[in-house]
């Protein structure tokens, strides 16, 4: 492969327990019951946005929404580390990859939270580049992030990996027309077979001769 392009939460970082902790911080303040963790842990994976519309509920108004929005990042910066790690296997897959190829992150969360997951984990060195889902027009599943690093590494789209965790992945990489590999231990687990990925791995370190072959 010539690029490999990663998801963040639920493929790279265990982040979960932290964007609960924040949505639920942010629905006291807001005078609303707080949820229970894993209901939270299924309204991850579309931005930030949809995170507090689907933890709001429906009915709640657009105002209210943008309020919301406005409180909840300085929230979850206050949290972004806590209990925030790689999974296991994960630093040392990205040691084992990272030499003569060319890695990025595509994620839905915004830009300047992802980058501080990665530097403060230690991560942010094998990654030529880094997009949140505030870096371009429209964010996973839309195919444009895929084109603009394909563009930018000068990568070939047949040679172009996404790795990821979730349907947003998997439609993503094929509204972009490359090869998909879903991970069984992330936020979509429940459905990753179902969806018929290209590979399927239980470890990161799987990923490393799958991304050496030319199958």
């Amino acid at each position: 492969m010539d690029l490999v392009i990663f998801d963040l939460d639920g493929t790279l970082v265990d982040s979960c327990q932290d964007i609960a902790t924040s949505v639920n911080e942010l629905l006291s303040g807001m005078g609303r019951a707080q949820l229970p963790p894993q209901r939270v842990y299924g309204f991850i994976g579309n931005g930030v946005r949809k995170l507090l519309e689907r933890s709001l509920g429906e009915g709640t108004g657009e105002q209210e929404i943008e309020a919301a929005l406005e409180r909840f990042l300085p929230i979850y910066r206050s949290h972004l580390l806590d209990t925030t790690r790689p999974y296991p296997g994960v630093r040392e897959a990205l040691e084992a990859l990272s030499p003569g190829r060319k890695m990025a992150v595509l994620t839905n969360k915004p830009t300047r939270e992802s980058m501080a997951v990665l530097e403060g984990l230690g991560l942010r060195g094998y990654f030529s580049q880094v997009h949140g889902g505030d870096a371009f027009p429209h964010r996973k599943p839309h195919r444009m992030g895929v084109d603009a690093l394909i563009e930018s590494t000068g990568a070939r789209r047949e040679r172009t990996l996404m790795v990821g965790d979730s349907r947003v992945d998997f439609e993503t990489a094929r509204n972009s027309k490359i090869r998909v590999s879903l991970v069984t231990y992330g936020i979509g687990a429940a459905e990753v077979r179902a969806l018929a990925p290209d590979y399927v791995i239980d470890d990161l370190r799987e990923l490393v001769p799958i991304v050496a072959s030319d199958a």
